[in-house]
């Protein structure tokens, strides 16, 4: 119902919602007179007029009020629902007179309606009511008597939120005073509506049999029911008195039927405890009635006591205490004694079944209402009750349950209490119940609680309590006899106790737990409040003496601790506990009496086990004996039995505790408690607890004397630091200034010494924390100390080193975190900006300052380090308004001086410099010193990284809290500028040693984590840019690189001027190595005119340099390095060339050197070690012939070319005699630019074109390629493959990495006729098999396995060698194979692809099956570029795509031999295995447009992966790239062999196989399938090829004279993994078995060889073809051309004479071991 969206039946127009339907009845003016929507007839008042203006009165109800009326008459619930909503908020909106018409309906609809069945519908009537009453107000008067009824019915309803929305309702229509008034008004009707409910109505006559189902009538029936009854309770609270009496006819009537009655055993808890809850009413308002029907009230409430459903219970336990209050005799209606009782003892019995805080509450009130007649005699009663509560209280319910067990003991100690007044007489059979009801149920209670403590609290509590009001009571002067009778109750008790205690602990089989529960016992008896607060201490604090408390102890100040002062503010004056006890306490001496002797007993008893058996478990218990109730008795007791001639004392030698002798306490402390701590008896905490107890007991000038002695023991101050903790724990304490200073000199002594020695680090570092944080923060002025900061110091210290250094565990250091973060809190405040010169911060800083310094932190404890300090400053900001001075003294401690900040960076290695160099980002004429490798092993940071991040850690902290000006300087030394500079220096070097140092990768994230960034940098200081420029100026190299950087980013971001840096280009002038780096740098974001400028004027230097001039930085040298730069990009920013002029003109400088000064170019080859400045010299005029052929060739005539190219030959030559990879920068930056300059002239002359030739000079591509090619890589080969073998034992180095790319870039463009020609030297391998000639089977062998050497750019350009041969070498295997056909051989033959390759495929195979071995296929390994495992992984994809373009250009034949191999072999089902590890799960390309997606997702197998040799920015990605290109060529190049292996793998992997190929490849390779049958350029006779990409189908018709055939070939979803399908089309003229055969072998050509679909097609007609031409097919594979290898039947039986095809015969012999005819069975020969 309700539907829009719904599939209608043919020819149904009308719409299937309701609402719909009744929209389309209200627009039909005049065609219905009428919608009865509610009632039987019009004049009802549930008819809703359909037409407006119908009738005088419905012209009241507006339209849309009558559409939403009528959905409320609708079955289906959310129609209703959505009609209610929409009818409260149309109230809202509608006109009052609007509103007002529609009551009459509305009343009708709400008495139905606010019974529906769906609990959302009842609650929105009644939230929609509301509103209406908010509107309709006083006019709802005239309908009350029609809703009341229901209304009242709503308020009681089961689902309570649709209760509380119709008692909001009923509240806003009706203020409290009203609502009896109402109420009254109505009663007669609302009674009638709730008698009919509970005594008429049925599930049937409720609810339509014929529309809802059974279980839903029911559910409603029962709901109906439950609230009429409370309803008419209800209706009971809200009727005035008088009232109630009118209704008493109708109750009677009602209270008269059986059925009401049976409502007390009906099977719904919710009647039940309806129906209880009437009678509690009835009880209340109508108790006549109640006694009237007494026989049947009485037994329905009492005999039901045992109903422990949750709902019922507590309205079964509350009529039950009514109901014998309400009527008097109700004993005798039931019986007691089979009937009531039992089920009384089966409730507690059971604990109340879960229900006992609903139960036993009542139990007292109801006990109490039973007549003595009932309970017969009462020592059986009471027994059989109370043994009954105790079985309840050992339930398992009660036991799992806190709260239900509260409940039990707390009726159980009512009811006893209960019991014993009531029978105080001095009589025999009253003194027997209480001596029974003590003896037999109280004590039993508490033994069972000694032997569970979860019921200790409060069994211990609720009995304590019972003492003292009984104890209470003995003093009561009003009434002697109950004194007297309290004081035998509590006489008995402390004896049957003190028997139960005294038993417990001299039995054998006592435990830990029955001695911890007497110890609770014992201290709730002596502090009934204690345990019951156990959870709540009070807070601790330590204060100074007045100065009036301690004048007295000033005079006699001595190294003592006589200062310490024990005892509470409200105590001084006591000389023992004892007095302080019994103020504190004020407890009754009847209990206070028995509870010491007891105590003393077990003291005794203990001492005793302690003596003869050692027994650890009664050494606890009398520790909690003596903490508790320290007095002289007690030790009296505990020395009973030790002869003080005998005792062994610990101060036996001091006259002063000699002195002391009488005061039992300290006898036992030194003949007994120091002793057992010497002997380290047992846990110190208890025996401190024992100490504590000692001291309270003697007076103040004893503990002065004790401690002092105590002090000077082995672990006196660990003893003496436990006593002032426990002091601070317990109460508040005086401890005097000078003792205060003493103690935290101790810490500090004690956290200075070496951590990782110390037996008891952990409860050390503990105490230490402890008191040390109670000490910052309660002492008044204590951080005024200086002990107090070195104190705080020092644990900062702790705090902000690395574990590994303070072999701190976390808990420690979480310890020590949380003291010294309160303690600077608390020194900040203290100090309030007045610090001491030697202070905390200023020690702070000094150690920090000397940790980046001077020690060698790794990663971990830098950031330890930089954590702390961050937590320092934000307490600072935090705690300080204003921290001005706090953070000036702070970081002047910090701040190296210039001296020292040199220092630091002369420190930081220098071998950036060499990838700088080779990056033509420098140019240098002199020796790049190198560090040694150690750097490559180290994880620890430069000192200069460590200093600059602190430094900028706190210089971002205080700019960004605007506590400087931004150019205020911070340091009488350096500016905020300055440091910010460092930092950026330190981040150049970074960025430059990244590749050199692993560790920098770390540093870099942890600069991350505290957001030092450049971003950051440039925002705090403006004038960064400035400092940075005079500093390049200055200093030049990686300054010059940090002020570029810094330059470039600030252009983009801010636009920064450069103009605003150097004014004019005079700035630069004259050269120095600094001023060259810097014209370097910035030379991309230069102004043109000053580009112009500055090459004008170094064109002009260089014309006039001469001699040694030619070699200096202010002369030739400068001058061409200022030209290179600026030419660089070689167009200006118009677009136009520079002037062409400018290089010609420089040029004939260069070659006028070369006839004048021929010394400085290098170009005698003896030349071993050139000098630097003639390197420096020659590299730049290499950078400038570099960017003339790059920018114009076309301007340089034939002399000028000549003298280039021979210069490089010759250049060529020098370079092979003296580059090494272990060579000096500077050569290796000269034998670049040379390689450089090869590879910029290899591919000019490959990109010339017949237009660019004619802007050249006449010979010189034939020049090129005749004579200096081979003179170039006739030396270049050679030197690229000695430099390879070197990669084995050489630690590749940045700058070895940049001579072998430069090496291999110009290598790779060797021509392949050079190539095929080389002069290498021949190599050649024993056994191995090839038809190859001997040049290219010796390069073969020369460069495969050089693909095995763990040198990326070795194996890019070997591979981008071998890539030029791949597809020459078929040819001669093909040759073989032709002889081998030719000469007759029957055997199958066998031709491996190249043998170099295959072998470099094997030795890879078994490293990845190392690397692999236990990750399964389909799971993605994600390799680390640069690793042992990327070569291998390179080395052997690689190797597998130049075979695989041998594979493509071989001829078919050949392709089937080669796949066989492959397949025999198993290489490629290892290959394919492998590259499911190293594809990646998704190789979605990211950062796809839109546009791009709705095209189709653009992936790794879309898109074509070239190999380059200079692709170091995407390393990360090359082996997924690789590997993803790897899978794509096998399966286009080799889809047969591929679809054999995937039939062949488990289920998983085939799975797995299955799914990526499907999802990621299929489309693309079936697309290109189809797209070259498309493009192809191949025409067949007779037959016509088309494609139809959308089906993914070929359609091939074939035809010869009358013949025609047609064929669709398919290609399957996960092509090539799936079969293709060969399906007929038309036909006509061939054989139904000719036909079939054809078909087969189509199928066979396309699915079993490893070609495309062209390639099967021809193949196929060629076998076509020959049929037609009379050839016979070989009668073994019933095709005339072979499958595999293409050949014709030629081998023919001299018998039967017919033809078979040799591969086949091959086959046919071998599988058959015979030598028989397949056809006549005759011998073949």
């Amino acid at each position: 119902m309700g539907g829009k969206n719904k599939q209608r039946t043919k020819g149904n127009v009308q719409p299937s919602s309701s609402g719909k339907a009744a929209e389309l009845l209200a627009k039909d003016k005049g065609t219905v007179p009428g919608f009865i929507g509610f009632g039987a007839s019009q004049n009802e008042l549930g008819y809703v007029p359909a037409v407006q203006g119908f009738e005088e009165v419905d012209s009241l109800v507006d339209a849309d009020f009558r559409l939403v009326l009528r959905k409320m008459s609708k079955r289906d619930t959310t129609t209703k629902l959505k009609a209610v909503q929409e009818f409260g908020t149309m109230c809202k909106e509608k006109h009052l007179e609007n509103i007002k018409g529609v009551l009459p309906y509305w009343s009708r609809i709400y008495c139905k309606i606010s019974l529906d069945h769906d609990r959302r519908v009842r609650e929105a009537v009644q939230q929609a009511f509301e509103i209406l009453v908010l509107q309709v107000k006083r006019n709802l008067a005239p309908y009350l008597k029609i809703i009341m009824g229901h209304w009242l019915v709503a308020q009681c309803d089961t689902y309570n939120p649709a209760a509380s929305a119709a008692k909001v309702a009923f509240q806003v229509a009706f203020p409290l005073n009203k609502q009896p008034e109402a109420v009254a008004f109505c009663k007669e009707e609302i009674m009638n509506i709730i008698y009919d409910f509970i005594m008429k109505e049925t599930p049937e006559t409720l609810s339509d049999p014929q529309s809802v189902p059974e279980e839903e009538r029911e559910e409603k029936y029962l709901r109906v029911v439950t609230s009429s009854l409370l309803a008419l309770k209800k209706l009971l609270d809200l009727l005035p008195e008088n009232e109630n009496i009118v209704l008493k006819s109708r109750l009677m009537e009602l209270l008269s039927q059986s059925k009401f009655w049976k409502y007390s055993k009906h099977k719904t808890p919710q009647i039940r405890s309806a129906f209880f809850e009437l009678i509690i009413g009835f009880c209340q308002y109508l108790p006549e009635l109640m006694k009237f029907e007494a026989a049947r009230v009485c037994p329905a409430v009492l005999l039901n006591i045992d109903d422990m459903d949750p709902v019922v219970c507590p309205s079964v336990w509350t009529a039950a205490l009514y109901v014998p209050t309400c009527i008097e005799n109700c004993w005798v209606h039931v019986n007691a004694r089979k009937g009531v009782l039992p089920k009384l003892w089966t409730v507690l019995k059971e604990g109340g079944r879960g229900l006992a805080t609903s139960v036993y509450p009542s139990l007292l009130p109801f006990v109490s209402k039973i007549p003595e007649e009932v309970i017969g005699s009462k020592i059986e009663f009471f027994a059989v009750f109370f043994n009954n509560f105790r079985k309840g209280l050992q339930s398992e319910r009660a036991l799992m349950s806190c709260t239900e067990s509260s409940a039990i003991v707390s009726a159980f100690m009512e009811c006893i209490c209960f019991t014993l007044h009531q029978n105080l007489r001095n009589t025999e059979d009253h003194q027997k119940l209480q001596q029974m009801l003590i003896s037999e149920q109280l004590l039993p209670l508490v033994n069972f609680a000694l032997k569970n403590p979860r019921l200790q609290s409060d069994i211990f509590s609720k009995l304590s309590d019972t003492l003292a009001s009984w104890e209470r009571r003995t003093d009561n002067p009003d009434i002697e006899e109950w004194a007297v009778a309290y004081d035998r109750l509590l006489s008995e008790f402390w004896k049957v106790l003190s028997q139960v205690c005294i038993s417990h602990l001299g039995s054998k089989e006592v435990d830990k737990n029955i001695l911890e529960g007497i110890s609770s016992l014992l201290r709730c008896m002596r502090n009934p409040k204690g345990i019951t607060k156990q959870s709540v201490k009070k807070k601790s604090k330590i204060r100074f003496i007045d100065q009036e408390e301690i004048q007295s102890y000033e005079s006699n100040a001595t190294n003592h601790l006589e200062e310490l002062i024990f005892g509470t503010k409200d105590a001084l004056e006591s000389e023992n506990l004892e007095d302080t006890l019994r103020q504190y306490q004020g407890s009754h001496p009847a209990r206070t009496v028995p509870l010491e002797a007891l105590n003393c007993e077990l003291a005794k008893l203990s001492m005793t086990f302690i003596n003869e058996q050692n027994s650890e478990m009664h050494f606890v218990f009398l520790t909690t004996l003596i903490s508790s109730f320290p007095s002289t008795k007690l030790f009296t007791i505990l020395l009973e039995n030790d002869k003080p001639e005998s005792a062994e004392s610990v101060f036996e030698t001091n006259n002063e505790v000699k002195a002391m002798a009488s005061n039992p306490a300290v006898r036992f402390l030194t003949q007994k408690l120091l002793v057992w701590v010497k002997e380290d008896k047992t846990d110190l905490i208890f025996l401190i607890d024992m100490l504590y107890s000692v001291l309270h007991c003697c007076d103040n000038n004893e503990r002065k004397i004790l401690l002092n002695q105590i002090s000077q023991l082995d672990q006196g101050w660990l003893l003496v630091f436990h006593i002032v903790q426990k002091a601070c724990l317990d109460q508040e304490f005086l401890i005097a200034e000078l003792y205060v200073e003493r103690i935290i000199d101790r810490l500090h002594n004690a956290l200075s010494k070496d951590l990782s020695k110390t037996q008891v680090v952990e409860p050390l570092l503990s105490f230490v924390c402890d008191l040390a944080s109670n000490f910052f923060c309660s002492v008044k002025e204590c951080l005024q100390m200086s002990s107090a900061e070195d104190l705080l110091s020092t644990i900062f210290q702790l705090c902000a080193q690395s574990q590994e250094k303070t072999h701190l565990s976390d808990a420690n250091l979480q310890k020590l975190q949380q003291t010294w973060s309160l303690g600077l809190t608390s020194l900040i405040k203290q100090q309030d900006g007045n610090f001491r010169k030697c202070g905390f911060f200023h020690c702070s800083a000094t150690w920090l300052k000397t940790q980046v310094r001077a020690s060698t932190l790794d990663v971990k404890s830098l950031q330890v380090l930089l954590t702390c300090t961050s937590t320092l400053l934000d307490k600072l900001k935090a705690a300080q308004s204003s921290p001005h001075g706090y953070l000036i003294t702070f970081i002047e401690c910090l701040v190296p001086n210039s001296t020292e900040w040199e220092d630091l960076r002369q420190k930081l290695t220098p071998q950036w410099l060499s990838k700088v160099l080779l990056m033509e980002q420098l140019s240098l004429n002199r020796d790049a010193l190198c560090a040694g490798a150690d750097i490559f092993s180290s994880n620890k940071i430069p000192t200069h990284l460590c200093t600059t991040a602190l430094l900028n850690l706190v210089l971002l902290h205080l700019l960004e809290a605007n506590v400087f000006n931004e150019q205020e300087e911070i340091h009488t030394v350096m500016s905020t500028s300055e440091i910010a500079a460092e930092m950026l220096y330190s981040l150049q070097w970074c960025e430059e040693m990244q590749d050199i140092c692993p560790t920098i990768s770390k540093y870099h994230e942890l600069l991350l984590q505290f957001d030092i960034t450049r971003d950051r940098l440039m925002k705090a200081c403006s004038t960064l840019s400035e400092t940075l420029f005079s500093r390049s100026l200055h200093s030049g190299l990686l300054w010059a690189l940090t002020a570029s950087q810094f330059i470039t980013r600030t252009k983009v971001i801010n636009g920064c001027d450069l103009k605003q840096l150097y004014i004019t280009v005079d700035r630069f002038f004259p050269l120095t190595e600094a001023c060259l780096h810097t014209i370097q740098g910035i030379a991309p974001s230069l102004l043109q005119e000053d580009k112009n400028l500055l090459v004008t004027w170094c064109a002009a230097k260089l014309s006039t340099s001469k001699g040694t001039d030619i070699t200096s930085i202010n002369g030739g040298f400068g001058s061409l390095v200022v030209i290179n730069s600026c030419l660089q990009n070689g167009i200006n920013v118009e677009g136009r060339h520079i002037d062409g002029q400018l290089f010609i003109d420089v040029l004939n400088t260069v070659m006028e050197w070369r006839n004048y000064e021929e010394e400085i170019f290098l170009f005698d080859c003896n030349l071993k070690c050139p000098e630097s400045t003639l390197l420096g010299i020659n590299v730049e005029i290499l950078r400038f012939l570099r960017l003339l052929i790059k920018h114009l060739p076309t301007s340089v005539t034939s002399e000028q070319w000549d003298f280039i190219m021979c210069s490089v030959l010759t250049w060529l030559e020098t370079m092979s005699e003296i580059v090494s990879l272990t060579s000096k920068p500077l050569v290796l930056h000269f034998v670049c630019q040379i390689c450089g300059m090869l590879s910029d002239l290899g591919r000019m002359f490959q990109a010339i074109t017949p237009e660019i030739s004619t802007t050249l000079p006449a010979n010189l591509p034939n020049e090129w390629n005749n004579f200096f090619v081979e003179g170039a890589y006739g030396q270049l080969l050679p030197l690229f493959l000695k430099i390879a073998a070197e990669c084995k034992e050489t630690i590749l180095l940045p700058s070895s990495m940049c001579l072998l790319t430069a090496l291999g870039e110009a290598s790779a463009l060797v021509p392949l006729k050079q190539l095929m020609n080389h002069s290498l030297p021949h190599k050649f391998i024993a056994g191995q098999k090839t038809n190859l000639p001997d040049k290219l089977q010796s390069i073969l062998n020369t460069l495969a396995p050089l693909l095995l050497c763990k040198a990326r750019p070795v194996q890019i350009t070997i591979y981008l060698i071998l890539h030029k041969l791949m597809s020459e070498l078929p040819a001669f295997d093909n040759e073989h194979l032709k002889s081998y056909d030719d000469n007759g051989n029957d055997e199958e033959y066998v031709l491996s692809p190249p043998a170099a390759l295959m072998s470099v495929i094997d030795i890879r195979e078994e490293d990845l099956e190392n690397i692999f071995y236990d990750i399964p296929v389909g799971q993605y390994t994600d390799i680390k570029p640069l690793s042992e495992a990327y070569y291998s992984i390179l080395g052997y994809l690689l190797a597998w795509k130049l075979l695989l373009i041998f594979f493509k250009a071989s001829p078919s034949e050949l392709r089937a031999i080669y796949a066989t191999y492959l397949r025999k072999s198993k290489c490629l089902h290892k290959l394919l295995q492998h590259l499911f590890r190293l594809m990646p799960e998704n190789p979605t390309i990211s950062g796809q447009s839109a546009d791009s997606a709705s095209k189709g997702q653009r992936t790794l197998f879309s898109e074509k992966h070239a190999i380059l040799l200079k692709e170091t920015q995407t390393l990360n990605t090359e082996i997924p790239k690789l590997a993803c290109a790897m899978y794509y060529s096998v399966l286009e190049d080799l889809p047969a062999t591929v679809r054999l292996w995937w039939n062949n793998q488990d289920k998983r992997v085939s799975s797995t196989v299955d799914k990526y190929t499907r999802k990621y490849v299929s489309s693309v390779l079936s697309s290109q399938e189809i797209s070259a049958v498309q493009t192809s350029t191949q025409s067949f006779k007779s037959m016509v090829v088309k494609a139809r990409p959308v089906a993914r189908e070929v359609l091939a018709t074939y035809s010869v004279d009358d013949i025609f055939i047609e064929l669709v070939i398919q290609l399957p979803t996960n092509y090539p993994l799936g079969s293709i399908t060969v399906e007929s089309g038309k036909r006509v003229g061939v054989a139904v078995q000719q036909w079939r055969n054809w078909m087969l072998q189509l199928n066979t050509f396309l699915n079993l060889q490893n070609g495309s679909i062209m390639e099967g097609l021809a193949l196929w007609k060629s076998n076509v073809d020959k049929r037609f031409e009379g050839t016979e097919e070989c009668m073994i594979c019933f095709s005339v051309i072979h499958g595999s290898n293409y050949s014709l039947p030629k081998k023919a039986c001299r018998t039967c004479k017919k033809k078979f095809h040799s591969a086949c015969l091959y086959r046919w012999f071998t599988s058959s071991n015979k030598s028989s005819c397949p056809l006549c069975r005759e011998t073949f020969f």
